[in-house]
């Protein structure tokens, strides 16, 4: 699923690419669009693209429409010319909006939606997103308060809760654990305080590293300082990230390998040390 980096810096591409422009054609598949007259929107100009964690919408005039996606694990948004030949085979496409001379295609998203400006504001998963790490000012204090209201969920979740801090994806949560020495199986309540705020620091540093200009692969290496001042080794080639995708390999504190397992209801990958952070899920109960 792209994170909040991917969708900023998807934002920032097709900012460039289409506003100001006038709308000029429409192509989709999408029902609820389509159930609109996706047509309406020829004529109007594209006003703004505007990300919110995970989420893009793109704004129009005069109407206030917006056009609502979310990637989830499939979708990509490319910006091409009118006429160049597309990286992804046509039948992918969602959408089709063309503002010539560019023309932007949304692939493969399992969400798009046609909003009014008051659907987008009672929109239940836009209304319930926490601070947005790459807001210009993040309200780091509101996002610590959403995660001590979660005291009995793991650390890990907490993290990956959009309602928490938006932006923050599985990457993300893996490497922000491993700086930070905090098992990924640990309830939110039993993770110190201070750690707790070194997590939503660091995740708002490090989001913010890699959508600077010129940051062009998303790294974690070398971003934040890790916990006690830790040094890290840091191998030849300049790896990207400490544990994520690095099971079984060495720890860059400790040389222990590397361990993976699915957690939580997604089963989603978490990578961690289990001498630097933790025994990770052994630590939980079992049912009886």
């Amino acid at each position: 699923m792209p994170e909040g980096d991917t969708i900023f810096k998807a934002a920032r591409s097709l900012r460039e690419a289409l506003v100001g422009r006038e709308v000029t054609g429409v192509e989709t598949g999408v029902a609820q669009i389509r159930a609109l007259g996706p047509q309406r929107l020829v004529g109007q100009h594209v006003a703004q693209v505007e990300p919110r964690g995970k989420h893009l919408l793109h704004w129009f005039a005069p109407s206030d429409l917006a056009l609502h996606t979310h990637m989830r694990m499939t979708g990509s948004w490319h910006v091409y010319r009118v006429g160049e030949r597309w990286r992804k085979p046509r039948h992918l496409a969602r959408i089709v909006l063309e503002a010539a001379p560019m023309v932007a295609v949304c692939f493969s998203a399992p969400v798009c939606e046609l909003l009014s400006r008051g659907q987008v504001e009672r929109h239940g998963a836009l209304a319930a997103l926490g601070p947005d790490a790459l807001a210009d000012t993040v309200d780091v204090a509101e996002a610590r308060r959403r995660l001590d209201a979660r005291p009995d969920v793991s650390i890990a979740e907490a993290l990956l809760d959009q309602r928490v801090l938006a932006g923050v994806g599985n990457v993300y949560k893996s490497e922000l654990l491993y700086l930070h020495r905090a098992d990924p199986w640990s309830p939110v309540a039993q993770v110190a305080e201070d750690t707790r705020d070194a997590l939503l620091d660091s995740a708002v540093r490090l989001l913010r590293v890699n959508v600077a200009p010129g940051a062009t692969r998303r790294t974690t290496t070398g971003a934040v300082p890790s916990a006690g001042g830790d040094r890290l080794h840091v191998s030849a080639g300049t790896p990207r990230y400490f544990v994520y995708g690095k099971a079984r390999r060495p720890c860059a504190r400790c040389a222990t390998p590397v361990r993976v397992a699915r957690q939580g209801e997604q089963g989603r990958l978490t990578y961690w040390c289990p001498r630097c952070q933790g025994p990770g899920p052994q630590r939980t109960t079992p049912r009886p």
